[in-house]
């Protein structure tokens, strides 16, 4: 059995990701997602949802506090997470800090204990809308720590691998490749916000309806 664990969030990105690491032959896989203290907890019964729908051997929800300290709209219950911008080059507000330095963490800690060499992240370098953790030299940074600092890659060494399928394909061709996969959108959540509904003006709505409008698909959710 091939396995791997892929980070799970609900949205687009992560959920596509767990459709590519099953289109690549991980039969045995392990869903991660983090309840960080984000405002809402529509996109943790997203990920639930996807998680079935694909039938992950396990799916872990793992408490990591990140709202403990203030640095980002999406935690902070005091600083209003506000409309976006598509084309922004800046960091935006809704950046939680190490955020994906901290999952990749307890990723390879999971990996470790089940002698798992493979982690699926579906960040992307081309839509990263300022996000600094999700751009190539990070992940190969991140990987290179992950071997040194673990015993299956420092001791056993046996190679952990992260896989970033996204890193260099737009929004736009990752919602066509998610298509052709099967996925079913309709169960995945973009929005910051929450509710039941998108509210279609924060970044992640933004760039989430930009893809779909250049992939020439109907989103779902709209």
């Amino acid at each position: 059995m091939k396995k791997a664990i892929v980070l799970l969030s609900g949205g687009l990105d992560s959920s596509t990701a767990l459709y590519v690491a099953k289109k690549e032959g991980f039969d045995e896989l392990y869903a991660l997602t983090f309840e960080y203290g984000q405002k809402h907890d529509r996109e943790i019964r997203s990920a639930s949802a996807i998680a079935k729908a694909v039938g992950v051997r396990e799916h872990k929800i793992v408490r990591l506090m990140l709202n403990a300290w203030k640095g980002s709209s999406l935690t902070d219950p005091d600083v209003v997470i506000q409309d976006g911008d598509a084309d922004r080059t800046d960091i935006p507000d809704t950046y939680v800090p190490a955020r994906n330095m901290v999952f990749l963490s307890v990723a390879a800690s999971y990996a470790d204990a089940l002698d798992i060499t493979d982690i699926f992240i579906g960040v992307s370098e081309m839509d990263y809308s300022g996000y600094v953790d999700c751009r190539e030299e990070f992940i190969r940074s991140m990987e290179q720590t992950i071997n040194l600092g673990t015993v299956l890659g420092a001791e056993k060494k046996q190679k952990i691998t992260i896989h970033a399928p996204f890193l260099r394909m737009t929004k736009a061709d990752e919602v066509k490749l998610g298509t052709k996969l099967g996925v079913d959108f309709s169960l995945t959540w973009s929005c910051y916000r929450g509710g039941e509904k998108p509210c279609g003006t924060c970044d992640s709505c933004l760039l989430r309806a930009r893809a779909f409008a250049e992939a020439g698909i109907v989103d779902p959710l709209v």
